[in-house]
């Protein structure tokens, strides 16, 4: 791992270098882009560029790694690298591309940082660098071997077999692949890299969890995000334009651009209770995973929880209670922040998260905001969370607060993933 000397290098540079490493990660963008126009346009995602969580995170896990080296020389942050492996794997990133992002990178450390980066600091980061990249190329590398794809060699052309609208912002395309081989396998909770091509010509790449694995198919669900509703966006602000381009041109019919499914944060196979929490479209890899126990008639206890403004902009609504009413030992707790009244699923008094039906309907609802500290969590639950980030902090703080283990609480995130 990394050599003494450098450990010490690199332990007294620290903090300076992490000080400033929201500048140098900007710096180090502007540089990259300037020499490498066609990294934005078709590689990386230019919405996180311009909102800078691209840049946050980058910095972040630069300060996870470097940090975690030199107060655990011994060992390596796997969890950390295998996430950010199965993104790189999604996209196409390949291993020549890494002494790129090195120059640039290190440009701008020297330019911040000025008469601080002696060649001894050089040095010292320079292995910081080559260790995670080198674990990221390997661990890309057998990603992609397993997928059955060369490396950089992702994408397939998948013709868009149906749209359904969800509901007004949200719609599930299903796909098909267009040489009309077989689909690559996948697990429930993983996503796919679906690349379209834009009215400016730029070839954009989002992610998104497949909600459902049909015959012969790959199925995702896609929620409109306009910039118009971000207060204080520019017209220009590229938010959502990938989304946008879905629900405005695809209907049915068209060809994309799709990769084999990846990501870590995957359904287990064991036989111990999960409790399945999400939020708004964050339901997507839960409503996978549901589907996959109710096909495989699943026994498990199994608590899917949800939280939404209303029943109207809640999306699978109906094939949440289809799928828990499949499975033997499985309820719903619904939180909608709008008033539920009577006949809305059911529910009963407001705020008082009455059943419906009786003591046997599965289906419970409450007014506000999901409280995971308002209803059982069993011993030996496996928690997976899925939503907005603020979500997901508040839901993992109450179960942590209920007993349940760090180590049992699995987090799936939309975007960048600056951490919980």
């Amino acid at each position: 791992m990394l050599s003494p000397k450098s450990a010490e290098t690199v332990r007294a540079t620290l903090p300076a270098v992490s000080g400033s490493l929201s500048e140098i990660t900007t710096l180090f963008y502007e540089k990259l882009f300037a020499a490498h126009p066609e990294l934005l346009r078709h590689l990386f995602n230019r919405g996180n560029q311009a909102n800078g969580s691209q840049r946050q995170a980058l910095a972040g896990a630069v300060a996870a790694f470097a940090g975690h080296l030199t107060e655990h020389p011994d060992s390596r942050p796997d969890t950390m690298l295998t996430r950010i492996a199965h993104k790189h794997a999604s996209l196409g990133v390949r291993a020549d591309q890494y002494p790129i992002v090195r120059e640039h990178l290190f440009a701008a450390i020297a330019e911040v940082l000025s008469e601080a980066v002696t060649d001894e600091v050089v040095r010292a980061w320079d292995e910081v660098y080559w260790l995670m990249a080198h674990a990221l190329i390997a661990i890309e590398k057998r990603l992609s071997a397993e997928a059955g794809v060369a490396e950089g060699g992702v994408w397939r052309p998948y013709r868009v077999a149906a749209r359904v609208q969800e509901t007004a912002e949200v719609a599930t395309f299903l796909l098909r692949p267009a040489d009309g081989a077989p689909v690559p396998p996948a697990r429930p909770g993983q996503y796919v890299s679906v690349q379209v091509q834009l009215p400016d010509g730029a070839r954009q790449i989002r992610q998104y969890s497949l909600s459902g694995q049909p015959d012969g198919g790959l199925q995702i669900s896609v929620k409109r995000v306009a910039a118009a509703g971000r207060p204080g966006a520019p017209s220009d602000d590229p938010a959502g334009e990938v989304s946008s381009y879905l629900h405005t041109h695809v209907h049915g019919g068209e060809t994309l651009h799709v990769s084999p499914p990846f990501g870590d944060v995957v359904l287990d196979d064991g036989d111990g209770p999960l409790l399945l929490a999400s939020a708004g479209i964050g339901c997507t890899p839960m409503v996978g995973m549901l589907a996959h126990l109710a096909a495989t008639g699943s026994r498990r206890r199994i608590i899917a929880a949800h939280a939404d403004r209303s029943p109207a902009t809640h999306p699978f609504r109906t094939d949440l209670r289809r799928l828990t009413d499949k499975l033997t030992d499985a309820t719903t707790e619904l939180w909608y922040e709008e008033a539920v009244g009577h006949g809305a699923e059911g529910a009963g008094a407001e705020g008082a998260g009455a059943e419906t039906g009786g003591s046997a309907d599965p289906v419970t609802v409450r007014t506000g905001r999901m409280d995971l500290t308002q209803i059982v969590v069993p011993a030996g639950t496996t928690a997976y969370l899925c939503g907005p980030v603020p979500f997901m902090k508040a839901a993992r703080a109450q179960l942590l607060a209920s007993g349940v283990p760090a180590s049992h609480i699995h987090y799936e995130v939309f975007g960048p993933d600056l951490g919980l």
